[in-house]
């Protein structure tokens, strides 16, 4: 799991290298920011459309020999980018299928990766783990934007992409000597019943939509991540508008935010047994949160208030990702992590827009507001319809005893 832990450092600081750069190559490209929002589109639809088959292929296959062959594959692909970089060969209708084939490769990449770090703990201390990855992909994520600037500056775009699939590699590298437990998947789900027989996509789909938990779940987090995770939008108009600050500013309030992610990965590895319950409480306190923030008078008050905004959201990410991973039998794990992938490009794809929306008729304040009492509201109205249906008493039909038949009868 150390070994585990360093490679997806390593992994992290070069994917938010490459990201931090993407968007602007793409701007230097094209000239247009519609094909730096369409770049995006293209990556992600394959997550919205493969996910769950993605998800099927990881169930099927070797889990190690998957992870090792996707990260070396992504690593390819970035080296690619790189090479025609350099040669002044890249265009927009190849950058955009280099986007998808990323994307594509992803669907599978993601489900293996997760479920590989569970398989090196016990099942007791797959929380511990998820939190342990979190807490990497923060640090991963501070660590690759600082040095994207750096390796930029000195060697160029092209860069940041060959740190990025050197990274690949170091990853595909370590996965043959991980070790996992042997425990960690059979005591997961005991009694669980097998599905092996042909690891079908409809499978995943129909155990998705019969488990309440799951579905709970998604609701919580969807309806989060549309009004209540796009601080890079919302807090980034709040900041430079309402509260006249500057890119410097904002700044600032993003570290902070980082900083709460890496306090809510460390406290959420401490989570031995996370329910849905615990998420959507995080949830509902972190919109409340939010929605003070939207009425903050000053910077200073919303960098008090960002900070146990992220540790709730970050405590709250490694409750839910502790559920979806383990709640499953084990040989459905990379299924229902294929339909989630799937559901989260929707969110993904519909958030912005809708939150844009709000703010343009509401502002960067009322957007907050509303957003955190719409998620506040949801998850308590949820919350009370679900008390009130289990409190609801069972009515039994007694029958009257019928007569025993005679002899002759």
């Amino acid at each position: 799991m150390r070994w585990w832990s360093v490679a997806n450092l390593v992994s992290n600081a070069g994917t938010w290298m490459q990201l931090t750069v993407q968007n602007l190559l793409v701007l230097q490209i094209t000239g247009s920011a519609a094909a730096t929002g369409l770049s995006l589109s293209v990556q992600a639809a394959p997550g919205l459309l493969m996910g769950v088959a993605g998800g099927a292929a990881v169930d099927r296959w070797p889990r190690k020999l998957t992870a090792a062959v996707s990260q070396a594959l992504l690593g390819a692909v970035a080296f690619t980018t790189a090479l025609l970089i350099a040669f002044d060969q890249l265009g927009l209708g190849v950058l955009m299928a280099l986007a998808a084939v990323t994307g594509l490769i992803a669907t599978v990449d993601g489900p293996a990766c997760a479920l590989l770090g569970n398989d090196l703990v016990r099942a007791e201390d797959v929380p511990s783990a998820i939190g342990v990855g979190s807490l990497v992909s923060n640090a991963g994520r501070l660590a690759g934007t600082g040095l994207a600037g750096l390796a930029v500056g000195v060697f160029g775009t092209a860069a940041a992409y060959v740190a990025n699939g050197v990274s690949f590699l170091f990853v595909a590298a370590v996965v043959p000597f991980l070790r996992p437990v042997a425990t960690a998947v059979t005591k997961a789900a005991p009694a669980a019943p097998r599905h092996d027989d042909g690891m079908t996509v409809r499978e995943g789909l129909a155990f998705f939509a019969r488990r309440p938990r799951l579905v709970a779940l998604a609701g919580i987090t969807g309806i989060s991540a549309i009004f209540g995770r796009n601080y890079g939008l919302t807090l980034a108009v709040l900041v430079t508008g309402p509260l006249a600050g500057g890119a410097a500013d904002f700044g600032t309030v993003s570290t902070v935010l980082a900083v709460g992610g890496i306090i809510g990965a460390v406290l959420g590895a401490r989570l031995r047994k996370p329910s849905v319950r615990l998420v959507g409480t995080l949830a509902a306190a972190g919109a409340l949160l939010q929605v003070v923030a939207g009425l903050s008078p000053s910077l200073a008050v919303l960098l008090v208030l960002v900070l146990p905004m992220a540790v709730a959201e970050s405590v709250s990410d490694t409750a839910g990702t502790t559920v979806l991973q383990t709640d499953p039998p084990a040989d459905m794990r990379g299924r229902v992590l294929g339909v989630w992938g799937s559901i989260k490009t929707v969110w993904g794809l519909a958030g912005p827009p809708a939150l844009g929306l709000l703010m343009e008729l509401a502002g960067a304040r009322g957007a907050l507001v509303t957003g955190g009492l719409l998620i506040a509201g949801t998850i308590g109205a949820g919350h009370l319809l679900r008390r009130r249906r289990a409190a609801e008493p069972v009515v039994t039909q007694v029958l009257a005893p019928r007569p025993a038949l005679s002899t002759a009868a």
